[in-house]
């Protein structure tokens, strides 16, 4: 029973943080490793937010993913829940509880107390996985809740557990994350405080002595050298194996393993300077007289430089996430439920769909449905873009994250935990950032390779200089080995890009624009042809009132009062949209259009409709009708001339025996349309409109905004077709759709782009999301992945190009011809800069403007 319950969620991809991870060659291990647990469809590693994300199958089972991590020198960070056990009566309940628990893919480990009737479970993945668990355990007898409001001192001891983690609806990020990286910056600051306090001594005593003579000699006189060495040693000592140990305790493990990654680098640097200096210190007679120099200064100075690198490493792309929490900060902390009579305020993801929820001025909503009492204004800026705050009444539906304006009202809870609108945009903005473009697969191979190259290249740095080296050749030898290890570290290459495609994507939900899946983001910059559907994509998608010409001696409020009342009785969606004009004008004139009585109601099949209002005679229908009825509509011709070129078909209407008006009933534009298709085509890409609508509309819409390719009167299967068609000769074609009809189209394309309005978000067919429902999203997406992908290539220029230019100066090329020789310490900070350039040339990415409005607030 509860294998269908675990498999029910078995095919989500499942994010799981990982600790330890440095550079860019614990990436590939980590991945490796993860891919070959039974279980694991495909490992991906996201080295900016330090994420394994795996798709699980059958069989897949956490503690072996976790076992195996482990065994490659990483540990899984799993989320801890706890929960509250109904009815848990004496130890063999709460051993058969543990035992179903403990069979469950997603737990790493399981604590049921029978006493306190409390469960403790460690476990990965997010809120559907909860959900899953507290399914199983249902489905074998218990009933497992999380401690809140009516146990007020649980409630409270674990809110900010919920905040972080339980909270999540998309996976653990936020809050949980948010505290594992304040932590991390704060172990680095407090260990880089501790270097640079005991470093400074070490670096202006020795340094000091070599730059400025008389100081030399000024210490040659007070401190006797041999003295003056135990000093050093005392202070790198303290250095090295206090905040360096990191290094130390990561890196040679690595190497031992055969797996070499950046710490190992570093490690043998640092030992190999301060070995040498040890060795120096205190048993000279070893080494010739001319190679007794100490390095101390530079072993403690690379590891200070490291930690800073490290520390602002983690400051910058703690910003990288940013998107993340903020969409994060929109979910609302409680929620007011009316449950057995009475109103309780609980934890969100305690709500349950069904659930009556009462909203007061100016809350947060918690989760998605539908209103059951009450009105209000909502403002829905976060989803639709529109900062104007729509109208809710009795039957609107309402989404969580936004925010009630004046009014109060209650409404049933439809959508919960991750199926809310929120968690599935917070969901598709992780997933995208989780996710690896090809060109990241190239650069995670190439770093594979990095490591082990730097190490026999340092390796062979070292024997030739010891071999043909001038005096002190040891010495020599010994710093540009050194030197090529320390600034070799690809750190930079493992940032270039993860960092970018985090902040590309953030910013692109920002606008309105969610990448679903990351190579969606690489494919999209070089799209050729931009396919659209036409009805809900360049249009509105629902019928209006477009216009209304009206005869001499008859006022627009009147015959739209008198054509809506009867129309009021037809069931046709034409008569539909003239009805809902006459309400919005009664609302803008209230005098204007009173309430009317209908009589005689009459339906001619083929011709129109005809009613007597208010004791007035009026007939609607099309021209054969009014000739039928004798009336001749040539007062109109120039008027259906220009609705004809528009794709409109015009309605008359006759009141009491005479022609008093055309009306045209239309799908309209959407005022964005045209604007965003005159901007693809600016951008070199050509537009083409694919639709089921008949050729003459398609054609005068075509025409309306700039489209000179239109295939009409297709249906969903003639869709496919024609994109097979357009894309002949190897062109790169992005669809965009309104999702409903067009999944095999989405599907087909090379970059499907689904225009979600409003709820329907989870749109599975495509590659790319657009939130705010209009075509101008598909320019930003665009220009966000050229952006991103711009931004990728400047980082991996950065990165590839500072190591492959400085490593021969370090290995010391430059010494026969201009004695130049690279330090090890300037290595250090060379090395911290470039991942530092890398973070900042990212993070420019946040800035990005597209030329167009901003689809979301």
């Amino acid at each position: 029973m509860n294998e269908t319950v675990r498999h029910a969620h078995s095919q989500d991809p499942v994010s799981i943080p990982v600790e330890g991870m440095t550079c860019a060659s614990c990436v590939r291990r980590v991945e490796t490793a993860a891919a070959k647990v039974p279980g694991v469809l495909s490992s991906s590693v996201n080295f900016a937010t330090k994420k394994l994300t795996i798709e699980p199958a059958d069989g897949f089972s956490a503690r072996v993913l976790g076992a195996a991590i482990k065994k490659v020198g990483y540990d899984i960070a799993p989320e801890r829940q706890e929960f509250l056990v109904e009815g848990l009566h004496g130890e063999a309940n709460a051993e058969r509880l543990n035992a179903v628990l403990e069979a469950v893919a997603t737990i790493v480990a399981v604590k049921v107390d029978a006493a306190s009737a409390k469960v403790t479970v460690d476990m990965i993945g997010g809120r559907r996985e909860r959900d899953a668990l507290v399914e199983t355990a249902r489905l074998a007898g218990f009933t497992l809740k999380t401690p809140r409001a009516h146990d007020h001192s649980a409630h409270h001891g674990h809110h900010g557990h919920h905040q972080g983690q339980a909270h999540e609806a998309a996976g653990a990020t936020g809050g949980h994350d948010h505290m594992r990286h304040a932590g991390e910056e704060g172990a680095l600051k407090r260990d880089l405080t501790i270097a640079a306090i005991l470093t400074a001594p070490l670096f202006v005593l020795e340094m000091g002595g070599h730059l400025y003579e008389p100081m030399h000699h000024w210490l040659m006189g007070v401190v006797e050298t041999q003295n003056l060495y135990y000093v050093y040693f005392v202070l790198a000592t303290a250095v090295i194996f206090g905040p360096g140990l990191r290094f130390l305790k990561t890196g040679f493990p690595a190497l031992l393993r055969g797996a070499p990654e950046m710490n190992s680098l570093v490690a043998l640097g640092v030992t190999a300077a301060y070995l040498y200096s040890v060795v120096v210190t205190f048993a000279p007679d070893l080494l010739p007289e001319e190679a007794r120099f100490v390095y101390y200064e530079a072993a403690t100075v690379i590891v200070t430089l490291i930690l800073t690198g490290r520390l602002l490493e983690a400051r910058a792309s703690g910003r990288t996430g940013d998107a993340i929490r903020k969409l994060m900060s929109l979910q609302a902390k409680t929620a007011r439920v009316e449950r057995d009579g009475s109103t309780i305020d609980i934890s969100p993801e305690d709500l349950v769909a069904g659930d009556i929820v009462v909203i007061r001025p100016g809350e947060r909503l918690a989760v998605d449905g539908e209103v059951v009492e009450g009105s209000s204004y909502v403002d829905e800026s976060m989803i639709s873009g529109e900062p104007v705050p729509v109208e809710k009444t009795i039957g609107a539906t309402v989404v969580g994250g936004t925010i009630n304006k004046t009014g109060a009202f209650k409404f049933r809870a439809t959508k919960v935990g991750a199926d809310t609108m929120l968690s599935q945009i917070i969901r598709m903005v992780e997933e995208a950032q989780g996710s690896k473009l090809p060109i990241q697969l190239l650069v995670d191979r190439v770093t594979a390779l990095f490591v082990p190259v730097v190490i026999a290249i340092a390796v062979l740095t070292f024997i030739v200089w010891a071999i043909v080296g001038p005096e002190p050749a040891y010495t020599f030898a010994l710093v540009n080995a050194v030197a090529v290890l320390i600034i070799a570290c690809p750190c930079a290459m493992g940032l270039a890009t993860p960092t970018s495609i985090m902040v590309g994507t953030g910013r692109a939900a920002e606008l309105g624009v969610l990448f679903r899946k990351g190579q969606a983001l690489q494919e999209l910059r070089s799209a050729q042809i931009v396919v659209v559907d036409k009805t809900g994509t360049v249009t509105k998608g629902r019928p209006e009132l477009t216009d209304l010409v009206v005869a001499e001696g008859f006022a627009d409020n009147e015959v739209l009062a008198l054509v809506a009342a009867v129309e009021g009785r037809s069931e046709h969606p034409i008569a539909e949209a003239i009805v809902r004009a006459a309400e919005e004008k009664k609302g803008a004139t209230p005098a204007g259009l009173e309430p009317a009585t209908v009589e005689n109601f009459e339906s001619v099949t083929g011709y129109g409709i005809a009613a007597t209002v208010n004791g007035r005679r009026v007939e609607v229908g099309a021209d054969r009708y009014m000739a039928k009825l004798g009336h001749s509509v040539d007062i109109f011709a120039e008027a259906a001339a220009r609705l004809g070129d528009e794709g409109k078909t015009p309605l008359y209407a006759a009141i009491d025996g005479r022609l008093a008006a055309a009306i045209a009933v239309a799908d309209p534009l959407k005022p964005s349309s045209v604007t965003a298709i005159r901007a693809l085509q600016a951008m070199g890409i050509e537009v083409a409109m694919v639709t089921g609508d008949n050729e003459r509309t398609a054609n005068a819409i075509a025409r309306q905004v700039g489209i000179s390719r239109v295939v009409a009167e297709v249906l969903p299967e003639g869709k496919v077709k024609a994109i097979h068609e357009m894309r002949a000769g190897g062109k790169v074609l992005a669809f965009v759709g309104d999702g409903i009809n067009d999944a095999p189209a989405l599907a087909e394309a090379d970059i499907g782009i689904a225009v979600g309005t409003g709820t329907d978000v989870a749109i599975e067919s495509a590659d790319v999301v657009l939130v705010g429902g209009d075509l101008l999203g598909a320019v930003n997406a665009i220009e966000m992945s050229r952006a991103t992908m711009r931004n990728i290539k400047e980082n991996l220029f950065w990165a590839f190009g500072y190591n492959v230019a400085l490593i021969p100066v370090a290995a010391g090329v430059l010494y026969p011809a201009f004695g130049i020789t690279l330090s090890p310490m300037i290595g250090a900070g060379a090395m911290a800069l470039s991942s530092v350039f890398v973070l900042a040339n990212a993070l420019r990415l946040k800035r990005a403007k597209v030329a167009h409005r901003e689809v979301t607030s």
